[in-house]
């Protein structure tokens, strides 16, 4: 009787045919980096605009959520940087850097606004850290909108806005954020990096990249109870939505949108299938009462097993 939407990562607009074969429900994130090839000349408006287009087209009437530009830390630069950063994922990456350079936001704001038009578009912003950032993406939106209206050229300026909560300060706050969008969809990937102060990257501390550590469950349980409270949709993406161990454990927080590859979705439609919400419930309550990463892991694992012991 619970309805769970499982949506497909894409990095290409071709990518969207892999979603729908695989039987998504549309595409929860659309990553844009790829438009930057050439670190010395950000992409065109056009470029950005036939990108998303052709996606929305793909999709034939399915949601698409496009994340603004998420460069830096461990993905290309935007440009070629006058000094190193020392830590580059704490650096000038992401919204921050698109705030800083209006110039090369404005295009694909611009972009995403016209490529609307052809489907159900929603756009996110990464890598939030204060609700100043997001007012201030927001403004940038209605000035590319205001734009479009004055030069005649169609689009559509009442997108859904959400933003990514990937920082601790994004969770710890989402009912200061709650009031400026429409969802949240929690990157877990990076929450839990910066959350344990762990670079996912660096394999000599890679064994404290727990995502079932209680610090984790914790911030996304707070997500979600705020979520409901402030009537904001609540979505995951992130390396867990593709593990069978952890679907139990999202749907019983109250997670009912996984965005994931879309390689692992008819297998994470198995369990889903498998299980009912009272059962998810009762192992996201146990889950919670644990207080070591790996005795929850196991704890999920084990849970897995006795549900659908066939496949796993």
């Amino acid at each position: 009787g619970h309805r769970v939407l499982l949506f497909g990562n894409i990095e290409r607009p071709e990518d969207v045919s892999t979603v729908l074969a695989a039987g998504g429900d549309g595409v929860g994130l659309f990553r844009t980096e790829f438009l930057f090839d050439n670190p010395s000349r950000p992409p065109t408006e056009e470029r950005h605009y036939e990108a998303y287009r052709r996606a929305a087209e793909g999709l034939r009437g399915k949601p698409i959520v496009i994340r603004t530009l998420d460069l830096g830390g461990d993905k290309v630069q935007a440009e070629p940087m006058p000094e190193s950063e020392r830590n580059p994922f704490m650096g000038l990456r992401s919204l921050r850097y698109c705030l800083a350079r209006p110039e090369v936001f404005l295009p694909q704001l611009r972009a995403i606004l016209r490529a609307a038009v052809h489907g159900d578009v929603r756009i996110m912003f990464p890598m939030v850290s204060s609700v100043e950032e997001v007012r201030r993406a927001k403004e940038l939106l209605a000035e590319a909108a205001g734009q479009l209206e004055r030069e005649g050229i169609a689009h559509r300026s009442d997108l859904p806005v959400g933003v990514m909560v990937e920082t601790p300060a994004a969770a710890i706050a989402a009912d200061v954020l709650a009031p400026e969008v429409t969802f949240f969809s929690v990157g877990t990937n990076d929450l839990i990096q910066y959350a344990m102060a762990v670079d996912r990257g660096n394999e000599r501390v890679a064994n404290l990249y727990q995502p079932a550590h209680p610090a984790i469950l914790r911030l996304l349980s707070g997500v979600i109870r705020i979520g409901v409270e402030k009537r904001v949709e609540v979505a995951v993406c992130g390396e867990i939505c593709g593990e069978p161990d952890f679907t139990m454990l999202l749907l019983g927080l109250g997670i009912l949108e996984l965005s994931l590859s879309p390689a692992m979705i008819p297998q994470i439609k198995r369990v889903i299938r498998s299980v009912t919400m009272a059962k998810a419930r009762e192992v996201a309550d146990t889950a919670l009462q644990k207080l070591e990463a790996g005795e929850t892991e196991q704890y999920l694992h084990a849970m897995l097993r006795q549900v659908f012991p066939m496949i796993f």
